[in-house]
């Protein structure tokens, strides 16, 4: 493996968790069978600023709910398996529908479930407060938690690395990214 600066300039696609990751793994259940989590908006600016710009992303995360859902359809990800017992098999499904080379991919997640994922790829990363395994496997912690900036951190810097990040001046539309209902 080369440099991390330099290979995730070759990023060709992400891939996260959820709960732990876009979230700081807190779940609130309601009466209804789904539960509450709680987003950050800057992570959702740079997933779907990513998206909107050409990135490949996907999410694969045991979590479900209608209002999980919504969110992943309001920053405009098309790819995504929840409720999900099985995420190695998830991902070798994506990467080769996609053709990625797994080499190229990087996928973040926080703790025991994501072990295999990131072992199948070559750029796995996670959050400052992922499971003491998951950091080992790591070639990036972020310095920011779960739920606190992780996702916008690695998606920013994967950018940057390719003259992606703020481009141009317009991003996406705020009303794209309101908190999920």
């Amino acid at each position: 493996m080369g440099n991390f600066k330099e290979d995730i300039a070759r990023c060709e696609a992400f891939v996260f968790d959820v709960d732990g990751v876009m979230t700081d793994g807190g779940i609130i259940p309601t009466p209804d069978d789904d539960f509450i989590r709680r987003y950050n908006a800057k992570d959702g600016y740079a997933l779907a600023y990513a998206i909107k710009i050409g990135y490949k992303v996907c999410i694969i995360t045991g979590g479900r709910g209608r209002t999980l859902e919504n969110r992943l359809r309001m920053l405009g990800i098309d790819h995504f398996y929840v409720d999900c017992m099985d995420k190695i098999t998830a991902i070798r499904e994506y990467m080769a529908g996609q053709g990625l080379d797994p080499a190229n991919v990087i996928y973040m997640g926080d703790d025991i479930p994501d072990l295999d994922c990131m072992r199948e790829v070559g750029l796995p990363v996670c959050p400052a407060d992922a499971a003491a395994e998951v950091i080992e496997a790591s070639r990036y912690v972020s310095e920011f938690r779960g739920g606190e900036g992780a996702v916008r951190d690695i998606v920013e810097q994967v950018l940057r690395a390719r003259g992606d990040w703020a481009r141009d001046s317009q991003g996406v539309t705020p009303s794209s990214l309101a908190a999920s209902r």
